[in-house]
């Protein structure tokens, strides 16, 4: 007997070439996107609503303590609480001190390839998941206003790299305690854990990655950069873990200090 062939033609419709229907999953994909909102909402309302308070942003001498936080730091403002102040100040600025810090970490965060798909996934549906109509008929990419501005992440991961050497004196700093000597305490621990988590998000940064080894033809000629290439891509893996972990770390850092300032908590000493 002779085989017979056959055909079936297969026409594709829906959203960019995606089926007739949203999507033929049947698990909990809206979960992810869900969370990544309400996270990133959540944070965008607390620091704003910390960016506007100018108050119990730093623990002075007065309560033997040096502890500032880190979405005030460095104090720019004239109107900043003394002891807080950095070497030099902008005369000038009368509204609060915060509103010049957070435009840099919070640019370097916005343009961030991690966070991108995040926000683009969560908030856009572009698309919101994996096989999952996007809600969007077409797609320029990053090449029209405002989303070409994203091109501008590896210049907000410079301005990352100086706030996180602030933010590690700050957190040398801490050991301080004025009239007491030095030591250490709860808020000396939290602000370097925060400087840590910071330090270890921008160094996963892709930005980063690249700068040690993109662009070069042979590693052999560049022992020093392929070193350097071969330490942080493991940690590049864990970009996103670290993403998270410092975003929400840094504001409970700010709460913390803000509830030792307030007098809403005492910062136990430990040594």
């Amino acid at each position: 007997m002779t085989a017979v062939e056959t055909s079936t033609k297969v026409v594709l419709g829906g959203a960019r070439g995606g089926p007739d229907v949203a999507t033929l999953r049947q698990d909990r994909w809206w979960l992810q996107p869900v969370v990544t909102v309400s996270v990133l909402t959540a944070f965008i309302i607390y620091s704003t609503w910390a960016a506007f308070q100018n108050k119990n942003y730093y623990v002075g001498a007065s309560a033997h303590r040096d502890l500032i936080s880190p979405f005030y730091s460095p104090c720019l403002a004239q109107s900043c609480v003394p002891g807080s102040n950095a070497a030099f100040v902008l005369h000038w600025w009368t509204l609060s001190p915060a509103l010049i810090i957070l435009i840099f970490p919070l640019g370097f965060r916005l343009t961030c390839y991690y966070y991108r798909r995040s926000y683009y996934r969560a908030f856009w549906w572009s698309p919101p998941s994996c096989a999952v109509a996007d809600a969007h008929s077409s797609y320029s990419g990053e090449t029209r206003f405002p989303l070409i501005m994203q091109n501008a992440h590896r210049y907000f991961f410079y301005f990352g790299l100086l706030f996180n050497t602030m933010l590690t004196y700050d957190a040398i700093r801490a050991f301080h305690q004025p009239g007491a000597g030095w030591g250490m305490t709860v808020g000396t621990v939290v602000l370097l854990v925060n400087a840590g988590l910071l330090w270890a998000y921008s160094l996963s940064c892709h930005a980063c990655r690249h700068l040690c080894g993109g662009g070069v033809r042979s590693f052999a000629a560049h022992p020093i950069r392929y070193r350097l290439w071969k330490i942080l891509t493991p940690l590049n893996a864990r970009h996103m873990n670290l993403a998270w972990a410092s975003l929400i770390f840094v504001a409970l850092t700010d709460v913390y200090v803000r509830l030792i300032a307030s007098g809403a908590m005492t910062d136990f000493k430990i040594f």
